[in-house]
């Protein structure tokens, strides 16, 4: 298979809402909730998308001919490149009857483990959801991030218990799903932490712990006072609040602040190794991509997230080779118009 025969093939089976767009934009899904659109007035998938393109890069070929590295260590375990498969849920409810949730995470933690990179996984209201996934990930050499949403403290660190005892390396919650729709007024309850809860919470993980959904310098400093090893800068792909900046707006300032002590990854509309590029010149240490790696499995399984893995790594040395750098050290934003 080729790339575009993944995007077609999804096509066929993701609906009725995705519609596995050439360049998942936002643009036609809009404010589809259900469905992988955004919230309210649908605009801030497409500012995300948005604010990457706006970024230019300086064009430096005047520099030693030398192979680009792309390789990236994350807490000990080494990838090809710094890109990893964001977590999704209810992918029968967004994306298309083709796959559950257990059967999404069956075919993509593998697969990403073996394309050089690993999954962040989901979580769900179905708590055999989360279970299967860290099993999953614990099969794949512990290459993949379980990521436990904002429950209740009993049925967070059952949760935390089941990722540990599966092997999982690292393990993330994304806080902001305290947002999300479909998890108001449930049993267990979801909601947002304080530092203190946070900081319990992290203690009781035992590995490095990343709090995915700070979108400011404040939040990004309370998650390091909380133990957090690292974060991700997003906006839920906009799913969560409307009228917020993109992820790539915030993304400078958060790096500036904490970068000499913690991770930090970013996610929201990056589609391309360019757009890796660019996240990694503003600051980020590695990226997410959740939407698209939904498509590729939808239209080619492990084959297809291969496919977008290996795109992705040879934009992104085609970028590093066109602005003059040959490793992910030296991309800094000297390399930005």
């Amino acid at each position: 298979m080729t790339y575009s025969e993944v995007l077609q093939a999804a096509r066929g089976c993701s609906g009725p809402y995705c519609k596995a767009c050439p360049v998942c934009n936002g643009r036609a899904c809009g404010s589809s909730m259900p469905g992988p659109g955004a919230k309210g007035t649908g605009t801030v998938a497409v500012r995300n998308y948005e604010a990457w393109q706006s970024i230019r890069l300086d064009l430096d070929t005047i520099c030693e001919n030398k192979p680009m590295d792309t390789r990236y260590t994350f807490f000990g375990q080494q990838y090809d490149l710094p890109v990893f498969a964001g977590p999704v849920g209810a992918t029968k409810l967004h994306y298309g009857e083709k796959y559950d949730d257990q059967a999404y995470n069956s075919i993509l933690v593998p697969a990403c483990a073996q394309a050089g990179i690993a999954a962040f996984t989901g979580d769900g209201t179905d708590p055999a959801v989360f279970t299967a996934a860290a099993r999953a990930i614990g099969a794949s050499g512990g290459k993949g991030i379980p990521t436990v949403k904002p429950w209740d403290r009993n049925t967070l660190f059952s949760k935390l218990d089941e990722a540990k005892a599966a092997g999982a390396q690292v393990i993330a919650m994304d806080i902001d799903a305290a947002g999300l729709p479909f998890l108001k007024g449930l049993q267990p309850p979801a909601g947002s932490k304080t530092v203190a809860e946070l900081r319990e919470i992290v203690e009781y993980a035992e590995v490095p712990f990343l709090i995915k959904g700070v979108m400011t310098v404040k939040g990004a400093r309370k998650a390091l006072e909380a133990g957090a090893a690292g974060i991700v800068v997003s906006n839920h792909g906009g799913r969560v609040l409307d009228g917020v900046p993109a992820t790539a707006e915030v993304l400078p300032a958060i790096a500036d602040a904490v970068r000499d002590q913690m991770v930090i990854l970013v996610d929201g509309g990056i589609r391309s190794g360019v757009d890796v590029c660019k996240a990694l010149a503003l600051g980020a240490d590695a990226v997410l991509l959740a939407r698209p790696y939904v498509t590729a499995v939808y239209g080619g399984g492990a084959e297809g997230v291969a496919l977008l893995t290996q795109k992705l790594k040879g934009e992104l040395e085609d970028t590093m080779a066109m602005c003059g750098v040959h490793s992910l050290k030296e991309i800094t934003r000297e390399i930005l118009f």
